[in-house]
């Protein structure tokens, strides 16, 4: 990692983005997923995946610069394709999950024993992933199993859209959501995690200076070049002195799903202002390092069709 922080942005440009969703496409895919099944549904995001290969050029131009890294080769316009119908299928599946439909996938969890540690402490814990995957697979297998309590800390509108649509086919099964960017928000956090909650956040998105969370932009080496993270999450999780566990719903492809759990840092013990910032730096580091292990491992499963990078 660099020992400069990075200077504060202004806000970012996928925060400013327009979501590249139609409300009528959005309906009609969530009532042939209910009406025609899953199988019908899925033959359905081929034609839809090729349009937004064909005419959104900007997010075809950064899934191919990252395609290339993480395959490590020039990426081609069937791994493009690839990668946007793998973040379709993942949108699609949620309709089922939401509705509490496990029966229709093939799930495996790896590392829940990292859970059950936290759980058992009764402090609650965050979950720090990134968008990789499905969040969505997560958080229904932890509450049809009864165990997890888990709300996601967001900025929620900026998939307003798709989320309204998934609440309409789903009403009762509307995920818990904490709002970032708001005066309450970390009180709200801490009370959720006093209750024996888990806080879901993604950590590979950086905002702008008035994020709620008050993080560092730092620079650290990701995918061969080096971009800039905030340590928002983790600068958080010290305050409120919790652990944190790196999470990530892999979609495997057809069906398949696996959920995985791995400790990622401990902010239960108290120290001095500069130990707890040296553990933050090296979360940061140790969370960029897992990102990119499993960005090279599942690459088409790293849903970022935005100028991550900033060559643009």
């Amino acid at each position: 990692m660099s020992g400069n922080d990075a200077p504060v942005a202004a806000p970012a440009a996928w925060a400013r983005a327009p979501e590249r969703s139609n409300m009528l496409t959005l309906r009609l895919m969530c009532w042939i997923a209910l009406r025609c099944g899953r199988r019908v549904a899925r033959a359905v995001l081929h034609p839809i995946a090729l349009y937004f290969v064909l005419f959104a050029p900007a997010a075809r131009r950064h899934s191919l610069r990252y395609l290339g890294r993480a395959l490590g080769r020039p990426a081609r316009w069937s791994d493009a394709y690839r990668h946007v119908h793998s973040f379709a299928a993942t949108i699609l599946d949620r309709v089922y999950l939401l509705r509490g439909q496990l029966d229709l996938f093939d799930l495996r969890l790896q590392g829940v024993e990292a859970i059950d540690q936290a759980m058992a402490e009764g402090h609650g814990a965050f979950l720090l992933g990134a968008h990789l995957g499905s969040f969505e697979v997560l958080r229904t297998a932890g509450c049809a199993q009864g165990r997890l309590r888990v709300a996601m800390v967001m900025y929620p509108d900026n998939a307003r859209k798709i989320n309204a649509a998934l609440s309409a086919v789903a009403p009762d099964a509307k995920p818990e959501i904490i709002a970032l960017g708001r005066m309450d928000s970390m009180l709200a956090v801490r009370d959720w995690l006093d209750g024996g909650g888990l806080a879901g956040m993604l950590g590979d998105r950086v905002l702008h200076d008035s994020d709620a969370q008050h993080g560092k932009e730092l620079r650290v080496p990701f995918l061969g070049r080096e971009t800039v993270f905030s340590d928002g999450p983790f600068r958080l999780a010290a305050l409120l002195r919790r652990r944190v566990i790196f999470m990530a719903g892999l979609y495997l492809g057809g069906n398949r799903y696996e959920v995985r759990f791995e400790p990622l840092a401990d902010f239960t013990q108290r120290c001095d202002a500069a130990e707890r910032e040296r553990r933050i730096r090296e979360a940061v580091c140790g969370y960029v390092a897992r990102l990119e292990s499993l960005c090279r491992e599942h690459p088409y499963n790293w849903f970022n069709f935005h100028d991550f990078w900033h060559e643009d």
